[in-house]
């Protein structure tokens, strides 16, 4: 009776000890099943970012060959806000368009939601790439970013691009026109008032503008600069 019993105390902490072993081992087993799917879901993420690494360089073809897509540790940031202008444009701001917006204006540190804005006003809320603006003694503005053919070369030249007339109705080549400009402008006034009243105006028709209202703050510097601020507000507070 007595081995018996021993017997069944042997067997019973035997069944315990393997019972323990299987918990343990189901215990690692799980450990690695999730740390397997965080690095399924960390390799998910790298190979949609190189996917959209890729598309971006893709996109900018008709730059020169030796370009730079800059701001890869900011990409979600870029992301973020094309998200952000495809929606607000119902569709018509592309969101290829406002990742290349956005990699850009961080290039030259400006609020890519200025030159959204801008982009906006100059083609009525429409974003239209083929876009010609009236008739003026001038000439005509072409593109999205509206530029005349007797700035849009030396804008590109600025730049370091080639310039044709037709690359005018090229969304990110007219994009990146529209920042360099801004950047251009700003730093020769040191204010958004007169670099944004100048890209509408012209550097002569800032100073007639100035000289009829004894400031900057046209309509147009103060709508585009407003409507930035509060989208920027309301982006980055979500």
């Amino acid at each position: 009776m007595r081995i018996r019993t021993l017997i069944m105390i042997v067997a019973i902490a035997a069944l315990a000890g393997s019972s323990i072993v299987l918990a343990n081992e189901y215990r690692q087993t799980k450990e690695k099943i999730k740390e397997l799917e965080v690095a399924k879901e960390e390799q998910r993420k790298q190979q949609a970012r190189d996917l959209e690494i890729e598309r971006m360089k893709r996109y900018a073809g008709q730059l020169p060959e030796d370009y730079e897509v800059s701001g890869y540790e900011n990409w979600n940031e870029a992301k973020q806000v094309a998200d952000y202008l495809y929606e607000d444009s119902g569709g018509l701001f592309k969101e290829e368009w406002g990742l290349f917006l956005a990699l850009e204006a961080q290039k030259k540190e400006i609020n890519p939601f200025l030159v959204y804005e801008l982009l906006k006003v100059e083609t009525g809320g429409q974003f239209d790439p083929e876009l010609v603006g009236p008739e003026t003694k001038y000439g005509h503005a072409y593109g999205m970013a509206q530029f005349m053919k007797n700035t849009g070369p030396w804008i590109a030249e600025m730049a370091g691009l080639q310039y044709e007339d037709d690359m005018l109705f090229d969304p990110h080549y007219s994009i990146q026109l529209s920042i360099v400009y801004l950047d251009y402008l700003y730093e020769q006034y040191g204010d958004w008032d007169h670099a944004l009243t100048a890209y509408h105006r012209g550097m002569y028709g800032l100073e007639q503008y100035i000289e009829d209202n004894g400031d900057a703050k046209s309509w147009y510097a103060v709508e585009i600069q407003e409507n930035a601020q509060e989208f920027d507000l309301v982006a980055y507070e979500n």
